[in-house]
């Protein structure tokens, strides 16, 4: 039976990767660091409609490197080797090079980039084969520094992605998809999501779909490594010519 772990599947964009997975014939391992509930909840859902499939949960902080070490090896221990590593968890939080503490940077980089760093080198190690797919950021095409140590932590991770695609080839495929405009921040609602959309050339928020359909796509393509799957409406190309214009 084909296996994944999703980190930060309790909810939002992963718990969307879960219900995709889910429907595509995979047991899931649902990792959570503080949404034990929320995990429960969709742990019991999907095992409610896929019986014939597992679905476990697994908590871990992902600040805490001990924790992060863990989480696979205790995943093989307990359900054996799995397929699919989806590295979806992270942290999103705003603030200039200037404005930035060690404190941000440092909690920034260890969730978004050293963990899945470690969970990588993990899955290579004990599992040996498969796929991995990191969740970066349209954002890494940009030089803004509004969110700056996320943006690098997310352009870390990219880098990251062709590395291990590079060293774990053939028998580990690694790739990256790099969502844009696709759900409001918990602290905020759909029109401003739609703001943001409206400045991208699509015009629109996509959702979860196209990254679903990424994943799907990079799943089924087994000659595709070390690529990145833009997921963003085509935020990564700019401002569309006479937006400002419009705008006045």
């Amino acid at each position: 039976m084909k296996r994944a772990l999703i980190t930060g599947a309790s909810k939002r964009i992963g718990k969307a990767v879960a219900g995709f997975l889910a429907e595509n014939g995979w047991s899931i391992v649902i990792h959570f660091n503080s949404s034990e509930k929320q995990a429960k909840e969709l742990s019991e859902t999907l095992q409610s409609k896929f019986p014939n499939q597992s679905f476990a949960i697994a908590k871990a902080n992902l600040l805490n490197t001990d924790e992060v070490t863990a989480l696979i090896l205790n995943t093989v221990s307990r359900f054996g080797n799995f397929d699919l590593l989806i590295n979806n968890a992270s942290v999103f939080n705003g603030g200039s090079i200037k404005e930035t503490s060690v404190d941000l940077f440092e909690m920034q980089m260890n969730v978004n980039f050293k963990a899945p760093f470690i969970l990588m080198h993990d899955f290579a190690k004990h599992c040996k084969k498969g796929n991995i797919i990191n969740l970066v950021d349209t954002r890494i095409t940009s030089n803004k520094s509004d969110f700056a140590a996320y943006s690098l932590s997310k352009k870390a991770l990219w880098e990251l992605t062709k590395m291990a695609a590079l060293e774990f080839a053939p028998q580990i495929r690694v790739n990256a998809i790099a969502p844009g405009v696709t759900l409001p921040p918990a602290d905020n609602n759909e029109n401003y999501l739609n703001s943001l959309a409206r400045k991208t050339p699509m015009k629109k928020a996509g959702g979860v779909e196209p990254i679903l359909k990424s994943i799907g796509y990079i799943l089924d393509n087994n000659h595709l490594t070390g690529q990145l799957l833009f997921a963003d409406g085509g935020e990564n190309l700019g401002t569309p010519p006479g937006y400002a214009n419009r705008e006045k």
